[in-house]
């Protein structure tokens, strides 16, 4: 199966996690929300899959373009 990488569009912080690991997504799901200037940004699957791992947790600081979660697609 291929992987897909879910990156960050904007610099800030993730605000929070609302999918799990083993979850399957459809596209246009969303996978976290990032804080950034007080907005909130969502990381959206651009294709569907299966969310295979996260590369960066709640409250840590992400930047733009930045690999935030693997789906295998």
């Amino acid at each position: 199966m291929a992987n897909y990488e879910a990156k960050a569009e904007v610099t800030g912080s993730v605000w929070k996690i609302v999918t799990a690991v083993g979850q399957k997504l459809e596209p246009g799901d969303t996978i976290m929300i990032i804080e950034s200037m007080k907005m909130e940004i969502p990381v959206i699957a651009e294709d569907g899959g299966t969310i295979r791992e996260f590369r960066i947790g709640e409250g840590k600081s992400v930047a733009e373009g930045q690999v935030v979660a693997i789906l295998e697609v």
